[in-house]
């Protein structure tokens, strides 16, 4: 359990940063940071199903897998949209901080869904 949430950590850490990659690049462009969120949730869920599918939870995945786990990812990211709008116009922190704090907790609420639900009997490994 210890290595699958390690692995799950370095898998998460790599779709948080494609996440804030996205946002990062997105807003001096022009585009409002909740905006270039939604673009960069779209990029950071592949990372992340594809990144836990096949090392997390060495899973073979599906089309129904795959369903799952973006109604998992629709409903922590609609957590996360909502946290960070209200974070944006009621705490004085950096948009990036903003955001970084609230992937946090999403990736908390993923892992527990992943394991419990979307990948489950998951190989043990």
């Amino acid at each position: 359990m210890l290595f699958r949430f390690f692995r799950f950590g370095c898998v998460g850490a790599a779709a948080s940063l494609v996440h804030l990659g996205v946002v990062a690049a997105l807003v001096p462009l022009g585009l409002p940071p909740a905006g270039a969120n939604v673009l960069a949730f779209l990029a950071a869920f592949q990372v992340s199903y594809y990144g836990h599918r096949g090392w997390t939870f060495r899973h073979p995945g599906g089309a129904a897998t795959y369903a799952r786990m973006f109604v998992v990812a629709l409903g922590t990211f609609s957590f996360n949209e909502a946290a960070y709008l209200w974070m944006l116009h009621h705490v004085a922190l950096d948009y990036r901080i903003s955001l970084a704090l609230v992937l946090g907790v999403q990736a908390i609420l993923t892992f527990v869904l992943a394991r419990t639900w979307v990948f489950q009997g998951a190989s043990s490994q």
